[in-house]
């Protein structure tokens, strides 16, 4: 659900509550016309003709225009956009959109008609096709509360419209503004535009999005303009998302959302879950942004349809998915330190087609870096000593290729394939001892997802949607004796290899009921198998060799997880929508494998869990622009493979019986379109947390180790507000901020503290045209300080406070090609997140994009 515009055009997840307010030019709509399902081409026309006469409001109330079904026309271009007769031909390519706002007269209907360019005009980025439409039409009576999206902010100003070809007028709603905008096209029906003039390449792979009610979606457009290159960042834009650092030698990019780390958040691509078996450790700085249509963020309210977990939230990337009989694109950037230092490249190239009855698309991009730089306030220590941070090294890289069959009009099957690899360094702690260090290195990191996905229209308001996959997991450790990493000689180094993989699948079946209350129910499955060996040196033992010699016997760890949910939507009233939903989790463990050199290779206590969730959402529109909102939600999330048996290299021991944490969010939120192309919500939400697993101290066998155990209980709580101000055509402001608190308890350790997430962060900025083709888009980034813990565990303390000034300006070298240039941290701030562990300091980039 990327925005609203979209909602309205395709009919998913469509709702009075939020009406047309995203397809006018002002806040007060001044033409909408609506017209038969089943009038002839001629009679639309003429109610279009009618439609696009009417100047305002009261006009239309008054107009004789029939009311049963609707065609929903925008002033200034429905005559261009309906000229074509042969929409009668294309009827049954949108069957319904549900329930339609129309100035705030809502009217129910069962089968609304557009045309399939009518349905293209008011997509978010001009990218759903009439399949798509259509497939999203089952279910169209859902609550639509449409995520905070963040979108370049250069996509809200109004554009001159660029030399075209004849006929290939098309209109574009970005989907936060309400701002159409006509873009250039080439081809029949398949264009759309990203961006502020550039003719847009792939559009929103709507088959790998996620239900949402509410949350956020980031757009391409906005990760490009901010220069965003790895999800860590990007996700930063979105309200009640923080990101951070794991600090240590696993050097992983963390994001909190509203507090909720990255077990509690489940993380998925086009809607399957990337859950790695061992320990779900995943750094988000392993996913690139450039093939990524869109992430959405769902916070707080996670819908039991998309599947376990969801405790705190969920995320999504949707990937591209091609909109016209060829299009392609081609990205190249450098990346530069402090003084102007190379630092790296990154390159990116698709290309794609989309014929009648089928599309294809293959996709890679890389991002390979030597290092970067630390700022020139970092005083040098005996670990580090400035400049270019040691071993800071990136090498990622990612391939994608994406086939679907559009049989007919009403379905969509589609098999994708996604590899990643990653090669990364681990930088040192800068002020621990030397000798107390572990000097790893992660020289490669594979994954690989092979997925199919398919939605299947049944009758005439029932659909089925299915998802099938296959993922494998890969990677290898390797710990060497000397800071350099240049001799594996002694008990401290070691090789380990992961070699994981999991398989699954969903079945998902709605129908409408009455044409005011549709339900759904969902089906999950997955299986998850982790492989390990480790190869080390035996203290005291020699085998003459230069590598670790010993090596472990592979352990095996092997569990099922199935889901079954339901969820129901009733439209109360015209203003008012209700949506409660359920599930069931369970998880059967059939393997738990360990090695020790005294006990050999051994099994733990098998045991079992399973859990209960339940939520429930209303929404209310009490004018024709404002919508209040609230939501509860109760959702649980099982500990990993890592939490329950993992030795820790011997500093911990087991806990079968480790049970699911629990929260219940609650949110209230509001949102107001209070002005052309400007909007501002707020949001506030409160999370009752129990069953928190922490580490605590433990003997074990007369050892002093730790344990696993549930024995966190709290509260999240905090507020959201967002806001976007179109000033003039040329100039807008805008930004979000979020205060948020936890507090927690924990028996065992009073002084404990959660790290990572800021009381207070955001973002504010400023985007000018200075001319048709040159934007600039100074921004602030900003953050309070946040707690951090010492190596040893014994002190938690504050850091990490931090603003830093950025700088973005853009430039159209043509209708195709655009240059970027990107200075972030320009004072070149000395900030520390995670103890031990300074941020980049000043770092320049230059990009240049190709579309075609």
């Amino acid at each position: 659900m990327p925005s609203l515009a979209r909602d309205v055009a395709i009919g998913e997840n469509v709702s009075p509550i939020y009406g047309l307010r995203t397809i006018s030019d002002s806040h007060r709509p001044s033409t909408i016309a609506t017209a038969s399902a089943l009038l002839t081409a001629s009679a639309i026309a003429s109610a279009v003709l009618a439609a696009d006469n009417m100047q305002t409001a009261d006009e239309f109330r008054t107009s004789k225009l029939p009311r049963s079904r609707m065609l929903i026309c925008r002033k200034a271009h429905t005559i261009e956009l309906c000229r074509k007769l042969d929409i009668v031909t294309r009827l049954s390519s949108i069957s319904k959109f549900g329930y339609i706002e129309v100035l705030g007269e809502p009217m129910r209907s069962r089968s609304v008609c557009a045309s399939a360019c009518l349905a293209l005009a008011m997509t978010s980025v001009g990218n759903v096709k009439a399949q798509e439409a259509n497939r999203n039409d089952q279910g169209a009576s859902e609550v639509a509360l449409p995520p905070v999206v963040v979108a370049a902010p250069k996509q809200r100003i109004t554009q001159k419209p660029r030399a075209k070809p004849k006929g290939s007028d098309k209109i574009q709603s970005d989907g936060t503004s309400g701002q159409a905008q006509k873009v250039d096209t080439d081809g029949e029906g398949d264009g759309s535009l990203s961006g502020h003039g550039l003719p847009g390449t792939a559009g929103v792979f709507t088959l790998g999005q996620i239900d949402m009610v509410g949350g956020s979606s980031i757009t391409n457009d906005a990760m490009w303009t901010f220069s965003k290159t790895t999800l860590d960042q990007a996700l930063a834009l979105a309200p009640g998302v923080a990101a951070s650092n794991s600090g240590g030698t696993r050097n992983e990019q963390l994001i909190f959302v509203r507090g909720f780390d990255r077990w509690q958040v489940p993380i998925s691509i086009d809607g399957i879950t990337i859950y790695r078996p061992a320990d779900n450790r995943i750094d988000f700085a392993s996913f690139l942004t450039a093939d990524v249509s869109e992430v959405q963020i769902a916070k707080g309210y996670t819908s039991v349809l998309n599947g376990p977990g969801g405790m705190g939230g969920a995320i999504n990337l949707v990937t591209k998915k091609p909109t016209k009989p060829v299009e392609g694109e081609v990205q190249g950037g450098m990346m530069f330190g402090t003084d102007g230092q190379y630092e790296g490249y990154k390159t990116y190239a698709s290309l794609g087609t989309r014929q009648r009855g089928y599309y294809a698309q293959l996709s890679g991009a890389v991002l390979d870096t030597d290092g970067w730089f630390l700022s020139n306030d970092f005083k040098p220590t005996p670990v580090e000593n400035g400049g270019e941070r040691d071993h800071s090294y990136k090498d990622n890289w990612q391939i994608s290729a994406k086939l679907g069959l559009t049989p007919n009009t009403t379905d969509d099957y589609s098999i994708n394939f996604v590899r990643m690899n990653n090669a990364k360094g681990a930088p040192y702690h800068v002020t621990d001892p030397v000798a107390n260090q572990r000097y790893w290195d992660w020289p490669d990191t594979t994954q690989q997802n092979l997925y199919w996905l398919s939605h299947t229209k049944l009758g005439s308001s029932s659909f089925v949607e299915t998802k099938a996959y296959y993922t494998t997991f890969k990677d290898s450790l390797v710990s060497y004796d000397d800071p350099a990493q240049t001799t594996q000689m002694t008990p401290k180094a070691f090789i380990s290899d992961y070699d994981d993989w999991a398989g699954g699948g969903s079945i998902l079946f709605g129908t409408d009921v009455t044409p005011w209350d549709t339900f759904k129910t969902t089906f999950f499955y997955r299986r998850d198998q982790h492989d390990e060996t480790q190869a080390y040196n035996v203290k005291g033992v020699s085998c003459g060799s230069t590598k670790p010699c010993f090596q472990e016997p592979n352990q095996t760890d092997l569990e099922d997880t199935y889901s079954i949910a339901f969820e129901n939507t009733i439209h109360a009233t015209n203003r008012l929508d209700i949506v409660a939903g359920i599930s069931y989790d369970w998880r059967k463990l059939y393997e738990a494998q360990e090695f020790t050199t005294t006990d050999g290779l051994f099994e733990y206590d098998k045991k079992d869990s399973d859990a209960f969730n339940w939520q429930s959402a209303i929404a209310y529109r009490y004018d024709d622009f404002s919508t209040v909102h609230a939501s509860v939600s109760d959702r649980t999330r099982f500990p990993t493979i890592f939490e329950r048996f993992s030795s820790r290299f011997g500093g911990a021991t087991s806990n079968p019986d480790l049970e699911p944490e629990r929260s219940i969010n609650y949110e209230v939120g509001w949102t107001n379109n209070f002005a052309r192309n400007s909007q501002m919500s707020a949001a506030v939400f409160y999370s009752d947390v129990t069953n928190l697993i922490q580490s605590v101290p433990f003997i074990y066998q007369g050892n002093a180790v730790t344990q696993s155990q549930n024995v966190g209980d709290g509260h999240y709580y905090g507020i959201e507000y967002s806001v976007d101000y179109a000033v003039t055509d040329s100039l807008l402001i805008g930004g979000n901020i979020t205060w948020l608190q936890r507090d927690i308890h924990n028996p065992t350790n009073p002084s404990f503290e959660l790290t990572g997430m800021p009381t207070l962060k955001g973002i504010s900025y400023l985007t000018y045209k200075i001319t048709d083709a040159w934007s600039i888009t100074p921004n602030v980034e900003f953050a309070s300080d946040r707690w951090t813990v010492t190596t040893d565990g014994k002190l938690y303390y504050k850091t990490g406070a931090f603003a830093l000034a950025n700088f973005q300006t853009e430039y159209d070298l043509s209708d195709k090609t655009s240059l970027l240039f990107t200075a972030r941290n320009i004072f070149d701030e000395n900030y520390v997140l995670t103890d031990g562990y300074p941020e980049m300091g000043r770092s320049f980039y230059a990009n240049m994009r190709t579309q075609f």
